[in-house]
């Protein structure tokens, strides 16, 4: 059944694709493409599928597997992204200097597709603020990047006028504006629903009034890159024009490979990148670069007589200064019973991020302290940084993996006593702490696989599941 599209819509993009216009409806009533992007502090890049050509890490699967039962999809191994979105990489890649120690700010990052790309192509001496203003899709984005377990990022749950409060804070921000969703009406069947000529309005103001707000926390000549999900000139194109009357903004143009089939727009000197379905392997997405050419510097930053993150004790950092690598890298804090590392060479910019924003994840929660014992978390466990040597580990076969991710016991006969890292194909699931003949099972509730794994786990249905690792 072919895709209903509104009339108005199916008018103007008529308008806009001309003779392409018959080739891009072919395209929308075609199956959605699937992909993924690897972690590669996590795996090595597959070898057998087809690569997303923008990125280093993006690959296209062939079919959508239940990712629900592939662990390593649990443990931050691979994220599922739609392919236009990681053209991402492309434009921080040709805007700035990667390699540089740079404060960046994903101002709308849930589920964390693209914070968890951002994380992973910054240097480690970085620091990402990974932004969402709605409360439980901001828990959504903490669980997902302690999966990936970076280590140099915050999240918070703010509205972007707190954030533009932060003067001159950031040297990259990236703004993948709320939209009216055209591009993934395949993907989608209520964004059809929802469309409307008026809603189109509507979200180009909303647009417009949180680049307004957000703007003064970009330092002079820093980057702001703007993308959306949607195919309109109203969000997209007139947007940045109008950017540009307002503030002191220069366009950024980004090189392009012809085989990727990207389309380059240009309004009132202002350069944007344009994907639509019967062009590129992906849904429709728009991406455009901007660096900003006046405004305010920093201003001085005074520490408060009652900072809000205080320092571990030395009893307290004695308990788990072997769990880190390059511990020398990390300050731990704690707050009520929970130490967490964070990454010793921004510690006064994030006493302000504290000081001034709802901050809802930050750094490595490494350990719950009660009098002198220390229990490890679950973003340790998943953390790119825990030491190798700190724990013993304990390599399961796919479905005693699916057991321990649903939470349920499971049996590691030859681990010894104590904390145990429990792990599939080398990546990290979770702890398990051994009790003589049994295993409490740590992994947290709120995580849990909830689907039935009844079916799945009968022997003649094990061996068809999908693991990244087998590629």
């Amino acid at each position: 059944m072919s895709l209903a599209l509104p009339a108005p819509f199916q008018t103007r993009m008529q308008t806009q694709l001309g003779e392409a216009y018959p080739a891009f409806t072919d395209a929308l009533n075609q199956p959605s493409p699937t992909s993924i992007r690897v972690n590669r502090a996590k795996m090595p890049l597959p070898t057998s599928l087809p690569q997303v050509p923008w990125t280093e890490t993006g690959f296209y699967l062939t079919v959508r597997p239940s990712f629900t039962l592939d662990p390593m999809f649990h443990g931050g191994a691979y994220y599922v992204q739609e392919a236009s979105s990681m053209f991402l990489e492309q434009a921080l890649k040709q805007s700035v200097d990667l390699s540089e120690p740079l404060a960046v700010l994903d101002l709308c990052g849930a589920p964390g597709g693209k914070s968890t790309h951002i994380a992973s192509l910054l240097s480690e001496e970085s620091l990402l603020v990974a932004n969402e203003v709605i409360k439980p899709r901001a828990n959504i984005l903490a669980e997902n990047i302690q999966k990936w377990g970076s280590g140099n990022v915050v999240v918070t749950n703010n509205d972007p006028s707190h954030i533009g409060a932060l003067t001159g804070f950031f040297d990259v921000m990236v703004v993948d504006a709320p939209c009216s969703g055209e591009g993934m009406f395949r993907k989608d069947p209520d964004a059809v629903n929802e469309w409307s000529e008026a809603n189109v309005k509507l979200c180009s103001e909303r647009q417009r009034r949180i680049l307004m707000d957000v703007w003064d926390a970009l330092k002079p000549g820093g980057v702001l890159i703007y993308s959306t999900c949607t195919y309109n000139l109203e969000e997209n194109e007139e947007n940045l024009a109008w950017l540009a009357k307002q503030q002191d903004a220069e366009s950024i143009s980004l090189q392009l490979q012809p085989d990727w089939g990207i389309t380059e727009t240009e309004l009132e000197g202002m350069h944007g990148y344009r994907f639509y379905p019967h062009r590129t392997q992906g849904e429709g997405f728009f991406l455009a670069a901007v660096r900003k050419t006046g405004g305010e510097e920093a201003r001085a930053y005074r520490k408060s007589k009652r900072p809000f993150l205080v320092s571990a004790s030395k009893q307290e950092k004695g308990l788990v200064q072997d769990w880190l690598k390059e511990p020398q890298n990390w300050e731990l804090v704690k707050h009520k019973e929970t130490l967490r590392a964070l990454p010793q060479a921004w510690m006064l910019e994030l006493e302000q991020l504290y000081e001034n924003l709802r901050v809802v994840y930050g750094g490595i929660e490494v350990a719950e302290v009660m009098k002198n014992n220390a229990k490890p978390l679950p973003a340790l466990a998943l953390s790119q940084h825990v030491s190798e040597d700190a724990f013993p580990r304990a390599e399961v076969d796919l479905a005693t993996a699916l057991k321990f991710l649903h939470r349920e016991d499971v049996v590691l006969e030859n681990s010894a006593n104590g904390w145990v890292l429990v792990q599939f194909n080398g990546v990290a699931l979770g702890w398990g702490k051994k009790l003589q003949n049994r295993v409490n099972n740590h992994y947290p509730k709120e995580w849990r696989i909830r689907m039935s794994l009844d079916e799945a786990l009968k022997p003649e249905n094990v061996q068809g599941l999908f693991t990244l690792g087998s590629f």
